[in-house]
């Protein structure tokens, strides 16, 4: 899969409120009431992320909860892979 423009992630950004760009991945900070709450979401991610065959980088602490995404076959890039599972994980807050 062919890595996505600077100018392609940032248009595709403007539809995933607070998902920033940086250091070649899309990236977003979660917060939740506690642990728990937090431990549920990340399952719920492990889920759908092993439906789509696509694995975020995703850091636990306390209540907060921070998903990295990149395409480890793509050099470590940006592709459209990336922007549809943080599409799905949006649907997974609503």
């Amino acid at each position: 899969m062919d890595p996505l423009s600077e100018e392609q992630i940032n248009k595709e950004l403007k539809e995933l409120p607070d998902w920033l760009y940086s250091e070649n991945k899309i990236w977003k900070k979660f917060e939740f009431n506690n642990f728990k709450e937090s431990l549920a979401f990340i399952v719920r991610v492990g889920f759908e992320a092993e439906t789509q065959g696509h694995h975020p980088n995703i850091f636990n602490v306390y209540g907060q909860v921070s998903i990295g995404l990149q395409t480890h076959d793509a050099d470590n890039q940006v592709t459209q892979k990336d922007i549809d599972l943080a599409k799905a994980i949006e649907s997974i807050m609503d």
